[in-house]
């Protein structure tokens, strides 16, 4: 009597395993990007679905300023989705000491990923992983193609013919040769130091000798970019000093400027309100001299990664390996142009602009924003510091090997090399 009893039990089990199999599995993605919340639930997960159709995504972003205190709640709480959007350094790698993140060194897909582009999302020593990078930003200048059309100019190459440029739009008149401000300091030590100074510290090698504390602040290679900054001050137009982010903006979309520094970022923001107005071009950081190796800062902007306390690893990680695939290269790229994906897949972008940013990673040797990565941590803060810096220079108030030396030994005060700071 037992036989047909047992034989109904293991038949209906057989029946459930595969349909309980095929139930569809729910990860939820935490994020601060709440302005791509139509591109993740138009274009990204849709992609995503279709060729995983077990695994429904879902994009939860809060506001900007609003996230790091609510992820690190939520993940305190035990609450926080599945999957979680990286900021660089050190915010994630706190999350990551704490064993919040889930180490992803493993992860087939960080095989397509430089270690530059890792190095924003990794422990100190390099040894472990905890997001996959998605994106960077490309530092660089934009100008107005139009201007230079009718002024005979062609983008400059070298530092020389770059201030030659400069020269001939300001003796011209019709436009500001250049538009930025110190009153907000970010964008002159952004745009400005972080923009041209690879060129002279040699990326990832000065940057890496920084934090060894083989090189210094006060070294010729760091306070040369000082040096170029100090001369920017005769080509940004009357009042710069009291001019915001938002003012440079402006002078520059309306047609009132004729070179914007920047970076890739701003191509989002610029094409709906220039329109046809004029076109944009774009050329990469000049060298010191014809035929010296370019450096761009190619700076590692948003990760993802697994919240190690998530219920569903496999499908996490699935989703995550998918990130790190051209697939989702190209969709992310052509999604939001400006910012670029880091993995090693080549990608053909739709926008020109930034098509042209991203042409660079093949012409330049990529790098980071020097201050980014451990040197940051304690106070004074390097970061911080770097904005004013960069700043005076440009505003005459402090000399170039001033503002050099007082970085230097605001560093040294509580950085010693070997020694990186939580």
């Amino acid at each position: 009597m037992k036989k047909p009893i047992i034989a109904a039990i293991l038949a209906t089990t057989a029946l459930a395993g595969p349909a309980l199999a095929q139930d569809p599995v729910t990860l939820t993605i935490e994020s601060w990007r709440n302005d791509d919340l139509g591109i993740w639930n138009d274009t990204i997960i849709p992609a995503f679905e279709a060729s995983h159709p077990n695994i429904h995504v879902e994009f939860a972003p809060t506001a900007p300023a609003e996230y790091n205190a609510a992820l690190n709640a939520k993940l305190d709480a035990g609450s926080a989705g599945d999957l979680i959007t990286c900021r660089p350094f050190d915010a994630s790698l706190e999350l990551y000491n704490k064993g919040q993140l889930a180490d992803l060194t493993d992860l087939a897909a960080m095989a397509n990923f430089s270690d530059v582009a890792k190095s924003a999302w990794q422990t100190d020593d390099g040894a472990h992983t905890f997001c996959v990078p998605m994106a960077s930003v490309i530092h660089g200048f934009i100008y107005n193609k139009t201007a230079f059309d009718e002024l005979g100019l062609q983008e400059p190459t070298t530092v020389d013919e770059f201030f030659a440029v400069l020269d001939k739009i300001k003796e011209d008149g019709t436009y500001i040769p250049m538009a930025m401000g110190t009153n907000d300091q970010w964008e002159a030590a952004t745009m400005g130091y972080q923009n041209i100074g690879p060129n002279y510290w040699h990326g990832e090698e000065g940057r890496k000798a920084l934090i060894a504390g083989t090189q210094k602040l006060t070294d010729e290679d760091w306070v040369a970019p000082f040096e170029q900054l100090a001369r920017w001050k005769d080509y940004l137009g009357d009042g710069f000093e009291a001019q915001t982010y938002p003012d440079s903006q402006n002078l520059f979309t309306l047609g009132r400027a004729a070179i914007y520094p920047t970076g890739s970022w701003e191509i989002g923001v610029f094409r709906p309100q220039i329109g046809d107005a004029f076109e944009m071009g774009a050329f990469p950081p000049p060298v010191q001299n014809a035929g010296d190796t370019c450096y761009i800062s190619d700076h590692t902007d948003i990760g993802i990664g697994m919240n190690a306390a998530t219920a569903h690893p496999e499908e996490a990680k699935e989703f995550l390996e998918w990130v790190g695939s051209p697939e989702f290269a190209q969709l992310y790229g052509n999604a939001l142009p400006g910012f670029f994906p880091l993995s090693n897949a080549q990608v053909t972008l739709d926008d020109p602009l930034a098509q042209e940013f991203i042409s660079w990673r093949d012409q330049c040797e990529s790098t980071i924003r020097s201050t980014y990565q451990i040197l940051s941590r304690g106070t004074p803060n390097l970061e911080n510091e770097t904005w004013n810096a960069s700043a005076n220079v440009i505003r005459g108030t402090e000399t170039p090997a001033d503002a050099a030396a007082r970085l230097q030994q605001g560093l040294e005060s509580w950085y010693k090399p070997g020694e990186a700071a939580q």
